[in-house]
């Protein structure tokens, strides 16, 4: 036909680019490419180990944001033993219409003759600050407590000319058993305490109470990862020495005790966790009678560093 050249049986392609064909346009090609590396599980939204990564980091925070605050120290008796002790203290809150005894004058006078504000409050205003704890009308403040870094624990070791030793924490969470630790350390002459970042007890109210006020004479380090610490420490000539039950020694035997050193001391139940004991250069019991039952971490601790200053009077490496 005039007019139409177009082949017969041919396809005739409209709206198209030259070249073009109809097909994927390279989508399928680009489908099965790879998209990187899996992330890891604790990076994974909905993944369980996401999930406690996250919790781990809130409570992480939230401790953080409750060590800066101010606690107080709550009751008659523990008031006056922290003033007696030197604890520092910021505020004596004394409540309102309390009868007064002598725990209360003497107080009063304390925290005056330590240039200590006394300030009288609402008992529900009291209440409120110790948490309904059973005040007794008497609160002191004491303020957060500023921990030192590992490496101020071996400078105060050098400071002191004495043989190094220092007395570390894995897994202690009650502060009563850490206030007490810090007591014996301080008694039997260590430079300082080492606790880790997580699962520990802290520097609370309770515990500097327990401390009796060597808290504020001794230092306290915090490491980030105690197992890494104790290696460093390792590798500066200390000897890691670990409190056990079924330690490779017994107390009788420690003929480390005159090195310098690191006392370990691991929570009660579990005793010290296994990346910990692995560091140790030894492990060290205490012989008891039998049917007894094992000695709390402070109590054990106060025999071990006993017996450790003991042997350094006799060697003169006190």
């Amino acid at each position: 036909m005039a007019g139409n050249s177009q082949r017969k049986g041919a396809i005739r392609k409209t709206g198209t680019k030259k070249g073009a064909v109809v097909g994927s346009g390279g989508q399928r090609r680009k489908a099965l490419e790879g998209k990187g590396p899996t992330p890891k599980a604790e990076e994974r939204p909905g993944h369980k180990a996401y999930r406690a990564a996250n919790a781990a980091t809130k409570r992480d925070q939230a401790r953080q944001k409750k060590a800066d605050r101010p606690e107080l120290i709550a009751g008659r008796n523990p008031v006056v033993e922290a003033l007696r002790a030197d604890v520092p203290g910021t505020a004596l809150y004394v409540a309102l219409n309390i009868d007064i005894d002598d725990r209360v004058n003497e107080a009063v006078r304390l925290a005056g003759d330590k240039g200590i504000s006394v300030l009288e409050i609402p008992r529900e205003e009291l209440d409120r600050k110790t948490g309904r704890a059973m005040h007794q009308g008497l609160g002191l403040q004491v303020p957060p407590f500023e921990y030192a870094h590992p490496d101020d624990l071996m400078q105060a070791a050098r400071d002191s000319g004495s043989t190094p030793l220092f007395v570390a924490l894995d897994g202690v969470t009650d502060p009563r058993n850490l206030g007490a630790v810090i007591r014996s350390a301080a008694a039997f002459g260590a430079q300082g305490v080492l606790l880790p970042e997580r699962r520990s007890a802290g520097m609370t109210a309770v515990a500097w109470r327990t401390s009796a006020g060597t808290a504020a004479k001794l230092p306290i380090a915090v490491a980030t990862n105690l197992t890494r610490q104790l290696r460093a420490w390792a590798s500066d000539g200390l000897m890691v020495v670990g409190l056990d039950a079924d330690g490779t020694v017994d107390i009788d035997s420690l003929d480390l005790a005159a090195d310098p050193l690191v006392i370990v001391l691991g929570s009660e139940g579990r005793g010290l966790s296994r990346l910990v004991r692995e560091t140790c250069d030894a492990t060290v019991s205490i012989p008891m009678a039998a049917g007894v039952e094992s000695l709390n971490a402070s109590v054990a601790a106060g025999v071990l560093l006993a017996e450790v200053a003991r042997r350094r009077r006799i060697t003169g490496r006190a």
